[in-house]
């Protein structure tokens, strides 16, 4: 896959990870257009699995609107083929490790029965992703209000204002139950972008006035990855193709407009392709 020239993408720090005794914070950037859905499919059931699980049915609309979001995102191309073909690609590669005795035979194996296990979780899969949902005129109706601001108030939806009221555990089980059918397309990309984040190797460099840049020789990258300690108040911004990778570095003073950060930067990288 083809890294797109002149991307731009100022995300949010997802994980906070312990090196060196410093907590730092990570940031990614997808460098083509299937790893930039699949990180928005996981922060859209990361976010849904939060809120299905608290009791208030404002948390309970929150996460039904994130279910609304994960049909937008996969009706556009077919995520479920990429998917399979990638795993497929996956499987052969990592196959012919086997014999190797630099490679651990229990680690091997088990990437290879995360593997077969998403797979047999697509393929059970029938029909377009999500049609479960579309299906459901009521669900329909209130995805339709909810792109007008207020549209869901109780004089606009009266069921649905009654369904709020339901118990705490009826809400929760319609929405499992709702969600339940997208849950081997969220093992999936689990596993993918697993895969993905394990492939790069980090390095230690450092900015020169809050820039930096490293020719990457017409190599296809699929994400990068910037970690940093976050006291340093520096939030890094990229562009890239298959030529080169560019990170600059802003900051925030107390409007929150982004502004150069001044001085050099030391962060951590990696260059992650499966």
């Amino acid at each position: 896959m083809n890294a797109q020239a002149g991307i731009t993408a100022v995300g949010t720090g997802k994980h906070t990870r312990a090196v060196a005794h410093r907590p730092l914070l990570q940031y990614e950037y997808p460098l083509n257009e299937r790893i930039r859905a699949l990180l928005r499919l996981e922060d859209l059931f990361n976010r849904f699995e939060i809120f299905s699980m608290r009791e208030d049915p404002h948390d309970h609309h929150v996460a039904l609107l994130t279910l609304f979001e994960v049909l937008e995102v996969t009706a556009r191309g077919d995520l479920r083929s990429d998917l399979l073909q990638e795993f497929e690609r996956q499987r052969q590669t990592i196959s012919s490790f086997r014999g190797n005795p630099s490679v651990s035979v229990d680690a091997l194996e088990a990437t290879l029965a995360r593997i077969e296990d998403a797979v047999g979780g697509l393929t059970s899969l029938s029909g377009r992703t999500g049609q479960h949902l579309r299906d459901n005129e009521w669900l329909m109706s209130i995805r339709s209000r909810t792109g007008i601001a207020g549209g869901a108030c109780e004089f606009d939806l009266p069921s649905y204002f009654a369904w709020q009221n339901r118990t705490v555990e009826a809400r929760r089980e319609d929405v499992r139950r709702w969600a339940m059918p997208l849950q081997p397309l969220r093992v999936a990309l689990n596993v993918v972008l697993g895969l993905l984040r394990r492939s790069g190797t980090w390095v230690r460099v450092a900015s020169q006035q809050a820039s930096y840049q490293q020719p990457l020789g017409g190599r296809i990258y699929q994400m990068v990855q910037v970690r940093l300690d976050p006291t340093l108040g520096a939030i890094p911004e990229i562009s890239a193709n298959r030529y080169l990778l560019w990170i600059r570095f802003t900051s925030q003073s107390g409007d929150q407009r982004p502004r150069a950060f001044e001085g050099d930067v030391e962060f951590e990288l990696a260059l992650c392709n499966l």
